[in-house]
């Protein structure tokens, strides 16, 4: 396996380049080559930091199941809107032109993002075909496509359930823009264009509300995008793995009923993407 990461410069950084880490598994030598899905994670953290246990703990999962992935250390606050956008649309069309030396199909990239991550993560799945987003970095619509996107507690709505911490560092200064903070309300921007969606949630998230997955799913249902939504009845926010391996010295952060999410995520990736496909 190879690591290797690359910076990500987007106009309107204030803090330096994104950095984008990229793990890519070797092919066995074979007579076809491997083309594999490519799962890039964006850890959560309400737009003020970046989380550790949302970061290698859960891209070693999507390499277990035979997926290349990337970490993505995006800028959060002083920053605003849309510079972590412009990373992670960035970040997919560099994938896209590296598909062949990372081994990686380009018809089958994902991003994946928790809490303030999935807010990221869903944020390019609404806007990845508007011009102020493919303009500001000279790439068209079709080159920062996500091809999919798995949302694990995400921030979403800017509405009465929201995560009023996480839109005010994502916007800073600018949060009593007019339409602004409607704008970035992602259960308002969803089209028929957003890419086959995995979400899941507790029931009992205190800090993200449950209704930010509900009211996403319920956009994409009436705008007829297919999507896989999973409600645990237990569980606080930040979970990632919900194991022992990211629950640390919090036992807050074990919760092994809701830890089944990441095989049926990765059930989900195998049957819209498959682990690899096969390239003469």
């Amino acid at each position: 396996m190879r690591q290797q990461p690359f910076k990500i410069a987007v106009p309107g950084q204030k803090t330096g380049p994104a950095i984008l880490t990229v793990y890519q598994i070797d092919n066995i030598s074979v007579a076809m080559e491997k083309r594999r899905p490519f799962v890039i994670v964006c850890g959560g953290g309400g737009y003020e930091r970046i989380s550790d246990r949302e970061k290698e703990p859960v891209l070693l999962q999507f390499l277990s199941c035979g997926c290349s992935a990337a970490l993505l250390e995006y800028s959060v606050g002083p920053n605003e809107f849309p510079v972590s956008l412009l990373e992670l649309a960035s970040a997919v069309a560099l994938a896209r032109q590296n598909a062949r030396d990372w081994q990686i199909d380009p018809e089958k990239i994902l991003v994946c993002g928790f809490s303030a991550g999935g807010h990221l993560a869903a944020s390019l799945g609404v806007f990845w075909d508007q011009d102020f987003v493919s303009g500001p970095l000279g790439l068209t619509p079709a080159d920062l496509r996500p091809d999919g996107q798995i949302l694990c507690y995400p921030v979403i709505t800017s509405g009465p359930k929201a995560h009023r911490s996480s839109f005010e560092k994502l916007l800073g200064g600018r949060i009593g823009e007019e339409g602004l903070l409607e704008k970035v309300s992602l259960e308002k921007q969803v089209t028929a264009a957003v890419p086959k969606t995995f979400l899941w949630h507790t029931m009992t998230d205190e800090t993200v509300p449950v209704e930010n997955s509900l009211l996403f799913a319920q956009a994409l249902t009436q705008a007829g995008v297919e999507y896989e939504l999973h409600i645990y009845p237990v569980g606080g926010h930040g979970l990632s793995l919900a194991r022992e391996e990211t629950a640390g010295e919090r036992a807050y952060h074990l919760q092994p009923y809701c830890s089944g999410w990441i095989d049926l995520a990765k059930a989900w990736i195998e049957l819209h993407f498959q682990c690899f496909s096969m390239k003469h």
